[in-house]
């Protein structure tokens, strides 16, 4: 977010189609990798952003410290979750200290997260990110190539690694035996533990975000979402303000 502070509709359900028994478990392992490929009607948030207008006090409170964009309103991920104060309030110095005091550089964060956002389909948490990745030296050839994932030719063995990282957490809820031990090489136990713990954030905000229906705003909207790899012509690009 603009000035590191901390920080998607699901469509329906897929239903695969029939395949061969001898390929039935690869098929069922690839649906549980991509399922949110379809992009919800544009209907608008399912919890919409409460009105700056609807504020209290205590809310104006909460939200007076997180800077605002250039056009001068909050995210709407934050004035969403203003309509939750008291869970709001204990989730916010977390994503903070991910964002603003966390123990990994900011290069490797934005890299976790990025991919963590096309891992969930979370098109508001990319479209959010890619301007922090900019800015913590990620090229846009780089952001371009985290949707073709770890084995995508150019990136370095560390920076696969990571994307590496993201994807199993995601797939397993657990890092492999060989790719912690490749983390080990640059980076100590606090950040191996930070690691674990960022993917986890990202993946909790992507289920509030998709679910929500929370909108990506204009000026993030040129920000798509890239498609799964292997994606049919039924999985979009990400489409602009893709929740």
């Amino acid at each position: 977010m603009p000035g590191e502070a901390p920080i998607g509709v699901l469509g329906p359900a897929l239903v695969p189609r029939p395949v061969p028994t001898d390929t039935a478990e690869t098929a069922m392992t690839d649906e549980h990798r991509h399922r949110p490929r379809r992009a919800a009607d544009d209907t608008g948030p399912r919890i919409p952003p409460l009105p700056e207008d609807d504020w209290d006090p205590s809310t104006r409170d909460l939200l007076a410290a997180i800077p605002r964009d250039a056009d001068g309103h909050l995210a709407d991920v934050f004035t969403t979750l203003a309509r939750h104060p008291g869970l709001f309030r204990h989730f916010l110095p977390f994503g903070s200290y991910l964002l603003r005091e966390g123990r990994l550089p900011a290069r490797t964060r934005e890299l976790l997260i990025l991919r963590t956002a096309c891992n969930t389909r979370a098109g508001y948490e990319w479209g959010r990110h890619v301007p922090l990745a900019g800015a913590a030296g990620i090229t846009r050839e780089e952001i371009r190539r985290i949707g073709a994932g770890p084995d995508a030719q150019g990136w370095s063995s560390a920076d696969a690694c990571l994307l590496r990282a993201a994807d199993e957490l995601h797939r397993d809820a657990h890092l492999s035996a060989a790719t912690w031990t490749a983390l080990t090489a640059d980076h100590d136990e606090a950040q191996l533990i930070e690691i674990t713990m960022l993917v986890g954030q990202y993946h909790m905000v992507a289920f509030f975000l998709n679910s929500a229906g929370t909108r990506l705003e204009p000026d993030y909207a040129a920000e798509t979402l890239p498609a799964p790899p292997g994606a049919g012509a039924d999985a979009p690009e990400g489409v602009p303000g893709d929740a």
